[in-house]
Formats: structure tokens, C-alpha cells, sequence
């Protein structure tokens, strides 16, 4: 069977980015990156996932019919792009992807978006169990400070050990540059 390539571009919502309710690092750079991804797509004609996160209401983020919840302008989906709305990290959890996958004789998987260290890693570890190959556009994702014990791991640390740990076994990383030149 021949490789197909989708793109999962995951949680791009503008709750992660500045003055939204859980604010990441570098969101507007993951963004950029995943917006050229996204393009590369559209213009090879392949198949593309929309993933939006949605709370229940009066969630303090990503509630339905917020600002907060809506795609980020710089990958607002096409008409006629596939988008799933989740309440899990899971991005295959209670969604149609996988179906939508399977209808589409996907193969591999490229996979963008937010949180690094949540549903980018649940998204990817779930990708890998339903036998897709795995790439992930390590500059088109972004996370944040997180905090354990009293001590504070900083958003950069967490993004490269949730990379480092996928690269080990379930996925390859790239950046966008590496994916495009490819």
C-alpha cells in the first residue's frame, strides 16, 4: 500500500495566545509554522484535521461559543476542512478522526499543534497505537510553565523533554523547515 500523509492540527485556539485565558509560550511562532504546514497541504490537495478543544460551560478556557474556543485566524479552516471538536487530550477520543482517516487511506500522520506536553502527546501516543506513522512538527507546537513540588519547569524544558521523549519511540520530529524541504 502506498503512504498517504494527513495533516492533525491540533487545538490552535486563541485561549493559548496573549490576553486568552491560558496564555502558552511562543504561540504566535507555532502558529506561523503550522499555517505553512497547513498550506502545503492545501496545496497538495491531502487530507487536513482540525482538531478544537471545548469545554464544558463555565470552564475557565476553551468554552463553547467563547472568543477563547474559536481557531486561531492564522489556521481558521477552509470550508469544506474537516473539523472535530473534543473534550479529551485524546484527539481521537469521542471524535470522527479516526474514521476520517481510515475513510481517506491514511497512512502517516503530521501532527501541529497545542499543548505540547497534553494533547499533542495524548494525539500522537493514540496515532501510534492505531498504527500510524507519526511526524511531528516540533516548531509548529508550543506549551507553558508547568509546575511540580514548588518547582517550576519552564515551558521550553517541558516542549523538548514531551519531544525528546515522543521522538524515542512513537514519532519522528521535525521542524517545519525540515518538513517542507523534504
Amino acid at each position: 500500500m502506498m503512504s498517504k500523509q494527513a495533516l492533525i492540527i491540533i487545538d490552535i485556539q486563541n485561549d493559548y495566545f496573549e490576553n486568552g485565558a491560558l496564555p502558552l509560550v511562543n504561540p504566535v511562532e507555532a502558529s506561523s509554522n503550522a499555517k505553512k504546514v497547513l498550506q502545503y497541504f492545501r496545496e497538495k490537495n491531502l487530507p487536513i484535521a482540525h482538531i478544537q478543544h471545548v469545554s464544558p460551560d463555565g470552564a475557565p478556557f476553551m468554552a463553547l461559543g467563547t472568543k477563547g474556543a474559536e481557531i486561531h485566524e492564522n489556521v481558521k479552516p477552509l470550508d469544506g476542512e474537516k473539523v472535530f471538536q473534543k473534550n479529551y487530550p485524546n484527539s481521537f477520543r469521542e471524535t470522527g478522526l479516526l474514521d476520517y482517516l481510515k475513510k481517506n487511506e491514511v497512512t502517516d500522520v503530521v501532527i501541529t499543534g497545542m499543548m505540547t506536553h497534553m494533547c499533542v502527546d495524548a494525539t500522537v501516543r493514540a496515532a501510534f497505537d492505531f498504527e500510524y506513522k507519526c511526524t511531528v512538527i516540533g516548531d509548529a507546537c508550543a506549551s507553558r510553565d508547568l509546575e511540580i513540588n514548588g518547582k517550576t519547569v519552564k515551558a521550553d524544558d517541558v516542549h523538548h523533554a514531551f519531544l525528546a521523549a515522543l521522538e524515542f519511540f512513537y514519532a519522528d520530529i521535525k521542524s517545519t523547515e525540515e518538513f517542507l524541504s523534504a
